[in-house]
């Protein structure tokens, strides 16, 4: 198949879409597909005619790694002029029309609060991964905590916070969680010890979304739990050497252990299956997702979020847990493009 690989953008998960998306690349040729790599932000130049025989390029970009800090968004922007479709890059929807699928291998706003995928949605464009509605919901941090309280998926206590309006930690004291609401790989998450640190915390989350929740810190071990067409796939256990599971510990190799069929017990192990299909219905997501929970001394479980489009970088959790079921990186990628083919049959 001929299939684009849509990474890059102007999130500031940018570097990780990139490494994610340079990986899908290779493992969509192993595997004798026709593939490319695209930044949706500077799109892939000009096209040859007919378009088709763009697939037919090799340009192998080999691995992106992931930087300790994220990107300036700002200067990735001064590097392009106006492509005529704002952060959309010239001649990226033509190529992606031409292609029989898109791998979207973008993270944060671009790609996962699913205005793209309602953007393909229109112009008839294939893509993997779960639809608009799906992705919008996940994405919100705010609007998933609200949903799982209704589904009755337990969830720790939070509060949303408006850009400009006064804010507290109020009941839930110190620690308590500050994140931004719509953010993704930890980037704006702090852990507030005090007033002043809490006070540092959302001037810090409020500088990436204009919406910042306050949640109640459950301390515990920490878990992820994949979903892959309606079945779970084998928890992992995330355990940072230092700190908290935040950008640095999730992209630099070695930063954090983990351990994967997790050590726990029976019981444990299908409990946190059991959530994770739960919250995947409840947030309308298709084809695949991973989900983030915490797992408290008195072994209550807490469903944190879930990822629609969850990283595919070499230190990335859903690519293990796959692992750990017999699934190859290469057949993780090809499942991924089958699975989502399917969903245009229904």
């Amino acid at each position: 198949m001929n299939i684009v690989v849509l990474a890059g953008g102007l999130s500031v998960e940018r570097a990780v879409s990139l490494s994610s998306g340079s990986m899908v690349c290779a493992a969509l040729r192993r595997s004798g597909h026709n593939a490319v790599l695209v930044d949706v932000f500077f799109g892939p130049g000009d096209l040859p005619d007919p378009i088709t025989e763009y697939f037919d390029i090799v340009d192998d970009a080999g691995a992106v790694r992931v930087d300790r800090q994220a990107p300036d968004i700002a200067a990735v922007r001064r590097q392009r002029g106006d492509s005529g479709l704002g952060d959309i890059g010239k001649n990226v929807i033509e190529l992606c029309r031409a292609a029989d699928i898109v791998y979207m291998g973008l993270h944060g706003d671009d790609g996962e609060n699913g205005k793209m995928q309602a953007f393909f949605d229109v112009l008839g464009v294939r893509y993997t991964g779960s639809g608009y509605l799906g992705s919008a919901l996940a994405m919100h941090k705010g609007v998933s905590k609200q949903l799982f309280h209704q589904c009755g998926i337990p969830t720790p206590e939070g509060w949303i916070f408006q850009r400009g309006e006064a804010y507290t930690a109020g009941e839930f004291g110190y620690p308590c969680v500050v994140k931004p609401c719509s953010g993704g790989s930890s980037i704006g998450v702090h852990l507030p010890q005090d007033a002043d640190a809490f006070k540092e915390a959302m001037e810090s989350a409020f500088r990436y979304d204009s919406e910042v929740l306050v949640e109640k810190y459950i301390q515990g071990r920490e878990f992820s739990v994949g979903i892959l067409g309606g079945e779970a796939l084998p928890a992992i256990e995330i355990i940072p050497k230092d700190g908290f599971y935040d950008y640095e510990h999730k992209y630099q190799p070695g930063w954090t252990e983990e351990v994967c069929p997790a050590d726990v017990d029976d019981g444990i192990a299908r409990r946190l299956a059991e959530m994770a299909r739960a919250a995947f219905g409840a947030l309308r997501i298709d084809v695949y997702a991973r989900g983030e929970f915490i797992l408290d001394a008195e072994g209550n479980i807490y469903c944190l979020e879930m990822n629609t489009l969850p990283g595919m970088t070499p230190t990335s959790l859903l690519p293990q847990e796959a692992a750990a079921a017999g699934i190859s990186y290469d057949a993780l990628c090809e499942k991924i493009i089958r699975l989502s083919l399917e969903r245009y049959k229904r």
